[in-house]
């Protein structure tokens, strides 16, 4: 089917003023209410504030597949997030996101009021956003939308996410499992749909994905760590997706092959009360390698910065990268949307005697989102030679 007869779904003004409103968390006192140092302060997009009543991401939790690929409603955050490196039939590159977000409105508990007694009673927020870029152009679109954790008897959903068989959608934007076989993972093919239109037009993507590697689990077998406090997160990546299908953009289709990586996170309270942002890479190596790797602004001892991630061999084995295994520099910033933004930087990996260069493709990839953020392909290279290794993606926010 053409990308270009997927129907748009019409804007719900006042219910976007309605879910922003909900996503500005209200200030906290402090998380232990005794008005410290921590008063007030609830990180970045409030993802630091304490949420008492909400399960908690905890060391030792052990992941269970398919149902993790599913939503956790005890939690308060979760997402499913897609990023890939694509090239069209000429080898131009381009770079397409798509993410689903979920947030919860109130602790999933027995006492909790149920959020079906009321036809407009929601107890869960959805949104979604998709970005397709090829050289200075950058197209992006958010959507959201409204739900419950206890879903009301005959009634289709406006978004969500199943665990078996697996789809996760808003509106007509979905990423649907085609595994067949029950003894194959349902994230190791799956089909990824969405298009939208702004002042340029239409543009959109419909993509397949192909796993040729394992489930990856980062930190301590899915508990990762995101700050010296100890809170964090459960997250796992599916890093080793071969992807083919087309793309929409100005006024054209064009078929496109590359390599993409799905991270799948929740939590409670992902951040530390003082942390103001992270600094997120997706690396495919040219050796087959895969690296994630992030730097949380503030968090870590005496008061430094937070840093964490995961080498990932060809086959899937998976070490873990602490604060003296990995090193982030930013090299050279840019001005982007007002903001100044490191858009060059080296990584440094003692343990795999690797020193990397990782740059934007283009620095013109802001989110003008409801929470704006910095999203793009990167391309990396090595330090000392300038031979490429790899490429991949970076993410920061809090800028």
């Amino acid at each position: 089917m053409s990308l270009r007869s997927h129907p748009v779904s019409a804007g719900l003004t006042l219910l976007c003023a309605l879910l922003l409103a909900a996503c500005d968390p209200a200030p906290q006192t402090d998380r232990y209410g005794d008005g410290g140092p921590d008063a007030g302060r609830a990180g970045f997009a409030g993802l630091g504030a304490a949420n008492d009543g909400y399960a908690h991401a905890r060391p030792g939790t052990r992941l269970n597949f398919p149902g993790d690929h599913g939503p956790h409603p005890g939690f308060r955050i979760e997402w499913w997030y897609l990023t890939a490196n694509l090239e069209d039939a000429s080898g131009e590159p381009l770079g397409m996101q798509w993410t689903l977000f979920r947030q919860a409105q109130q602790p999933d508990t027995d006492t909790a009021p149920d959020p079906r007694a009321q036809p407009w009673a929601t107890d869960q927020l959805w949104m979604a956003h998709m970005a397709l870029s090829r050289g200075a152009s950058h197209r992006v679109a958010e959507r959201f939308a409204r739900g419950t954790s206890r879903p009301r008897p005959q009634t289709a959903r406006q978004a969500g996410v199943t665990a078996q068989p697996f789809r996760a959608w808003l509106d007509n934007w979905q990423l649907e499992s085609l595994a067949t076989d029950p003894t194959i993972d349902a994230l190791s093919h799956l089909r990824l749909n969405a298009r939208a239109e702004d002042a340029k037009g239409p543009f959109g993507y419909r993509l397949d994905l192909r796993a040729e590697g394992p489930l990856v689990r980062h930190g301590l077998e899915g508990f990762s760590q995101k700050s010296a406090d100890g809170q964090g997160s459960m997250y796992y990546s599916q890093p080793f997706y071969r992807v083919h299908g087309e793309i929409l953009l100005d006024g054209a289709q064009h078929t496109v092959t590359g390599r993409a990586w799905l991270d799948r996170e929740w939590s409670s309270q992902l951040l530390s009360p003082t942390q103001t942002g992270w600094d997120w890479f997706s690396l495919h190596l040219n050796s087959g390698a895969r690296v994630m790797a992030f730097r949380l602004r503030g968090g870590g001892d005496n008061n430094g910065d937070y840093y964490s991630g995961s080498w990932i061999t060809p086959e899937g084995k998976v070490t873990p990268l602490k604060a003296d295994t990995l090193k982030l520099e930013p090299l050279a910033r840019a001005e982007v949307a007002g903001q100044t933004l490191p858009v060059r930087w080296r990584m440094t990996l003692p343990q795999q005697d690797l020193t990397l260069d990782i740059a934007a493709r283009h620095p013109n990839r802001w989110m003008r989102t409801s929470v704006p953020y910095w999203e793009g392909a990167v391309t990396v290279k090595d330090a000392t030679t300038g031979a490429p290794r790899g490429q991949g993606y970076l993410e920061m926010t809090g800028y």
